[in-house]
């Protein structure tokens, strides 16, 4: 999986999360949560939901790296590619 799915992913996950915003117009550096005005169950929803999709495991410890689509692609590349 590239840069480019990872991303395809994210956006796709966050769309099923938050469905009347368009997470493609998030800047890199927004903070995901207040950005797309979710509380944390759907922060948690979404987490849960991409480590389903991924077939990964994020560690509660890792949930703050998680806050922008830069910082999460990041960690995401990491554990994947």
């Amino acid at each position: 999986m590239n840069k480019s799915e990872i991303l395809n992913t994210i956006h796709e996950l966050l769309k099923n999360i938050a469905p009347e915003m368009d997470p493609t117009l998030l800047g890199q550096e927004e903070n995901i949560r207040e950005a797309l005005n979710i509380d944390s169950y759907d922060a948690l929803q979404f987490i849960v939901a991409l480590c389903e999709k991924l077939k990964i495991d994020i560690p509660e410890q890792d949930y703050g790296k998680t806050a922008t689509i830069k910082s999460l692609l990041t960690y995401l590349e990491k554990k994947i590619i």
